[in-house]
């Protein structure tokens, strides 16, 4: 069997702390940060290349369709508007699906290209930049797909842009990838192409309810961010099915004149987003679903409050403060006093509440964060953690108090022993001592008469016994080589009373311990040496006490039974329960026929 046993002291208090010194951003850019801005620009020259690729595919003989030019420039446009998103929100999936739909426009427009390779390449995403567009649409702000009918509807895009559009090209002998042509069959081609209208417009129409449906839903501030970009995306949406269904016929629009226009509304939606980014609705929402995602993740997975905040509004100078009422001061997570600062230009503070009390506040950077309203909404999402934190700050302050309290109560109760010991010591003991020499006198007075001889004689031997009991009795109360020569002496008088062998090793490296824990370690130590001779049974005891690091360790190790725990007497649970009082910590490991080993860590510095 097994006791095992650990007491870990919180040390959470309200010290005297410096003023908080903020870095710019520029001296905390990280060389991950400067790595992924070289990223950018590499991704960004990529989509000039494909832009000028594409530019150079078009012929330049004969009469050529004038949509074929709008392809570079909606690349260009996916490309741009992408890499500024990516750059503003690295965490953030939008610019990588608008780079990802650069892409798409590029294979869209190989399909009339003269190499078979590269028209076959175009085929077969002729139609791909609609599900992008989708995506885009649906991961809005966030970069993230939310929603059973959004991953469904961008799910189904997918498949209809891919799976869909194979059928167009694999049994078409004249279709837009000849090279992946296997055999002529109309009507397999002519069923997977109404298939394709059919469940495109359904994708559209349900892509442009979703987001009437978040713009209705949303408040004030949001929906004047989102209006633009959501009313451009449900237009497009709808244009798609219904400008060649419906327009394309009623206004004798040719195919080159319909996709032209198609063109011109699909490369809108980047152009949307530029917008919506510039005016700051990207930066509203996004970051604000993003630290919703945070607060709704597991307690392990979370990142540090204030670095969570800090990467969600952009800002590496963001420092979040909590308030304790009690006290009447702001203070970091780690319990320093957060100074009062002087107004600065740069810097803005926003108080964060819950049902109009203070709770914290945020500190950011003033020119990287331009609308106060951002970072009070934000903090505003994460009042409750900053309401939990506050309050986990102040039960630790408590605790802190409390471990204090005890601390100095420990400490005025070993005065106290001391005191009285020195008592009996100097004073009762010492008078003992002299009615004992009294006696001896009238013993050796009355030698003529042997009964008076005999009765003092009697009274000084019981004087000595009461000396003696009294000497045991000061020796329990605080052992006077404690008193006068400190641990060390104290904790070799008692290796060399002990009836079984004992190995002592000392390491105080001449450190003036407190008298607290100086006490504390001897009656640790006096009764892990008990346990060790009166139950374990042991042949021999190693003791073992180095004060390093701010810290003093006892390891009294045995080779007895073992089998020792904490609810088998009061001797051991009384060792935890005075490393507990101390701010230590108690380890016992006794396992059967082991021996036994107890280690005690109290705090010195």
């Amino acid at each position: 069997m097994t006791g095992t046993s650990r007491g870990v002291p919180l040390a959470a208090r309200l010290p005297r702390g410096p003023r908080l010194d903020y870095m710019s951003p520029d001296a905390v850019r990280s060389s991950l940060g400067k790595s992924l801005d070289r990223s950018h620009v590499v991704i960004l020259c990529s989509g000039l290349l494909l832009a000028f690729i594409q530019a150079a595919m078009i012929p330049r003989g004969g009469p050529v369709p004038p949509y074929l030019w709008m392809f570079p420039v909606v690349v260009l446009s996916y490309f741009g508007a992408g890499v500024r998103a990516w750059h503003l929100r690295p965490s953030n999936h939008l610019g990588m699906i608008m780079v990802y739909g650069g892409f798409a426009v590029f294979l869209g427009g190989l399909v009339s290209a003269d190499n078979a390779v590269l028209a076959t390449a175009g085929g077969i995403g002729a139609t791909l930049v609609l599900s992008v567009m989708v995506h885009l649409l649906h991961a809005f702000p966030s970069g993230r797909v939310h929603g059973r009918i959004s991953k469904t509807t961008v799910a189904a895009a997918y498949v209809n842009s891919l799976l869909l559009q194979a059928p167009g090209y694999l049994f078409v002998h004249d279709g837009p990838a000849p090279a992946l042509f296997i055999v002529e069959n109309s009507m397999v081609s002519q069923t997977a192409q109404l298939m394709q209208s059919l469940l495109g417009a359904a994708i559209m129409a349900a892509t442009a309810f979703v987001l009437v449906r978040r713009l209705r839903q949303a408040d004030g501030p949001r929906r004047r961010s989102l209006a633009p970009l959501y009313a451009y995306g449900a237009f497009a949406v709808l244009f798609v099915p219904l400008g060649a269904n419906v327009l394309a016929p009623l206004l004798n629009m040719t195919p080159e004149g319909l996709m032209a226009t198609q063109l011109v509304v699909v490369g809108g939606i980047p152009l949307a987003f530029a917008h919506g980014i510039l005016r700051g609705g990207f930066a509203k929402t996004g970051e604000l679903e993003e630290l919703g995602s945070w607060l709704s993740s597991a307690g392990g997975t979370r990142p540090a409050l204030a670095a969570a905040l800090s990467r969600a509004l952009g800002d590496p100078s963001l420092a979040l403060s909590f308030w304790v009422p009690r006290h009447g001061v702001f203070v970091t997570g780690d319990g320093d006093i957060v100074a009062p600062a002087a107004p600065q230009p740069d810097r803005g503070t926003v108080k964060v509440t819950v049902e109009g009390r203070t709770v914290g506040a945020i500190n950011y950077d003033s020119s990287l964060i331009a609308e106060p309203e951002l970072v009070r909404t934000a903090g505003q999402v994460v009042a409750i953690a900053v309401d939990r934190e506050r309050l986990t700050a102040e039960l630790r302050e408590s605790h802190g108090a409390l471990q204090r309290s005890r601390e100095r109560l420990v400490d005025a109760a070993d005065r106290e022993r001391r005191r009285i010991a020195q008592d009996l010591h100097d004073g009762l003991q010492m008078h003992l001592v002299l009615l004992a020499l009294e006696a001896q006198k009238l013993a050796n007075a009355a030698g003529t008469d042997p009964g008076t001889s005999a009765r003092a004689t009697q009274l000084r031997h019981g004087i000595d016994s009461a000396a003696a009991d009294l000497r045991q009795l000061v020796h329990a109360v605080m052992p006077a080589a404690l008193i006068e020569r400190g641990l060390s002496a104290a904790a070799e008088d008692l290796a060399d009373r002990l009836p079984i062998p004992t190995t002592l090793e000392l390491d105080l490296a001449g450190q003036n311990l407190p008298s607290a824990v100086e006490s504390t370690a001897y009656f640790v130590l006096a009764e892990a040496l008990t346990n060790a001779v009166k139950h374990s049974q042991a042949s021999s005891v190693r003791v073992r006490i180095v004060a390093a690091g701010g810290w003093l360790l006892l390891d009294v190790t045995d080779d007895g039974v073992g089998r020792a725990g904490l609810h088998g007497g009061t001797g051991l649970r009384g060792i935890a329960d005075r490393a507990d009082v101390m701010g230590g910590t108690f380890t016992l490991a006794s396992r059967p026929d082991e021996g036994t080993k107890i280690v005690v860590e109290l705090p010195c510095g």
